[in-house]
C-alpha cells in the first residue's frame, strides 16, 4: 500500500480499498495505573476494553464538553488510543496532568505507527487469522501478528469498514495481502467516516459539544452506567432527563465552490441553528458534511455561512437517533 494524495474523495466510494489515515496518531498508555487513569477520564467502561472489543470513548471538560473523541484498544497490559494529529500535543499534555497521580504510568505517541482504514469486506479477509469468526458489529476486534483489526461503523450505504492498528512488523504474508489492496486517498476514508456518522474534532470544534450532540452514544462511545469521570454529571443529566435538543446530522451540499469548514454556522435565514463538524469534497463537485443542528431546524432550508447559494439536503445515517423525538425540554 502507498499513500495517495488527493484532496477530493471518489464518488461513489470504491471497494475494496485501503487508506493510510495520516491525519491521526496512535498513543500508548502503559504502566500499572493505566486502567484507573482512563476510567477517571473517559466515557467508556475500561473493563469492557478487551482483546475482542475495542470501543470508542470521549474525554470531556468538567462542563461535559468533548475535547477528545477516540477509540480504545487493548494491547497486552497497555491500551492504545487514536488522536487527531493536529490536536495530539495539546490533548496528551492535558491528560498527563491527571496521569501524574499514577506513578509508573506513561502516555506516549507511537511516532512510527500509522492506522490504516479498510473499505469493504474483501479488504480485510486475508488479514484475519485462519478460523477467525466474523467481526460482526462495530467495536469487534481481533489480534493479528503485528497489530489489531477492528470493525468500525458501516456507512449508511452499507460499505463495511475496518481499521488496522499495526503495533509491530506485519509478517510477509500480511504485508503482501495489504499491498494487494488498491490504495485510496485519505479523503475517501474521511468521506466514509461522514457516511458512517462518525464525528471527529478539530481545533475549531474542540470543547464545543457534549458527546451526545455528536451522536457518540450511537457509535458505542458512552457507557451510561459507569462510575464517576470528568464531565460525567453533565453527560448523565442530558441522557436521563432527555435534554438533548441538537445532534449530529449528515447533509449533501450542492456545488458551492467553497467547502464548508468545521465550526462555521449553518443558517436558517439570519439565524444560526447549527455548526459544521466535518466536511469533505468529492471529485464530482458536491460535498458532504456532518453538522450539529437543532432538531427543530434540521429539515429547514439551511445554508452554510460561507456559501449562501449552496443547497443542503439531508442524508441518512446508519443508526437511529431516538432523542430527536424529544423536543419539549429546555436546551443544555
Amino acid at each position: 500500500m502507498s499513500d495517495i494524495e488527493s484532496p477530493l474523495a471518489n464518488h461513489p466510494l470504491p471497494q475494496p480499498r485501503c487508506a493510510s489515515i495520516s491525519d491521526r496518531v496512535m498513543v500508548r498508555i502503559a504502566g500499572p495505573g493505566t486502567d484507573k487513569f482512563l476510567q477517571g477520564q473517559f466515557s467508556q467502561q475500561i473493563d469492557d476494553v478487551t482483546q475482542g472489543h475495542s470501543p470508542r470513548a470521549a474525554a470531556c471538560t468538567p462542563k461535559g464538553r468533548a475535547y477528545c473523541l477516540t477509540r480504545l484498544v487493548r494491547d497486552g497490559d497497555d491500551i492504545l488510543m487514536e488522536l487527531p494529529a493536529d490536536l495530539s500535543d495539546g490533548t496528551v499534555t492535558h491528560l498527563r496532568k491527571y496521569l501524574m497521580l499514577f506513578r509508573g504510568t506513561s502516555m506516549e505517541v507511537e511516532s512510527d505507527a500509522r492506522i490504516i482504514g479498510l473499505l469493504g469486506d474483501a479488504a480485510v479477509e486475508k488479514l484475519l487469522p485462519e478460523g477467525t469468526g466474523a467481526l460482526a458489529v462495530a467495536g469487534d476486534s481481533v489480534k493479528i501478528n503485528g497489530g489489531h483489526v477492528i470493525r468500525t461503523m458501516d456507512t449508511a450505504e452499507g460499505i463495511a469498514r475496518y481499521e488496522l492498528w499495526p503495533t509491530g512488523d506485519l509478517d510477509t504474508s500480511l504485508q503482501q495481502a495489504l499491498a494487494d489492496i488498491p490504495a485510496a486517498p485519505l479523503a475517501d476514508w474521511q468521506a466514509s467516516e461522514i457516511a458512517a456518522g462518525v464525528a471527529s474534532l478539530t481545533a475549531a470544534t474542540t470543547e464545543s459539544f457534549v458527546p451526545q450532540m455528536l451522536n457518540w452514544q450511537h457509535v458505542g462511545g458512552i457507557h451510561f452506567k459507569k462510575g464517576c469521570y470528568t464531565g460525567q454529571e453533565v453527560i448523565a443529566r442530558m441522557h436521563f432527563l432527555g435534554q438533548l435538543k441538537k445532534s449530529l446530522f449528515r447533509y449533501t451540499c450542492s456545488d458551492a465552490g467553497t467547502l464548508p469548514a468545521p465550526g462555521e454556522s449553518l443558517l436558517d435565514g439570519d439565524r444560526s441553528v447549527g455548526n459544521v463538524v466535518n466536511s469533505v469534497g468529492f471529485s464530482d463537485g458536491h460535498s458532504e458534511i456532518l453538522a450539529v443542528v437543532r432538531h427543530d431546524a434540521a429539515e429547514k432550508s439551511l445554508v452554510p455561512e460561507s456559501a449562501s447559494d449552496a443547497v443542503l439536503s439531508l442524508r441518512p445515517l446508519p443508526y437511529s437517533v431516538p432523542e430527536r423525538e424529544k423536543t419539549d425540554t429546555p436546551d443544555t
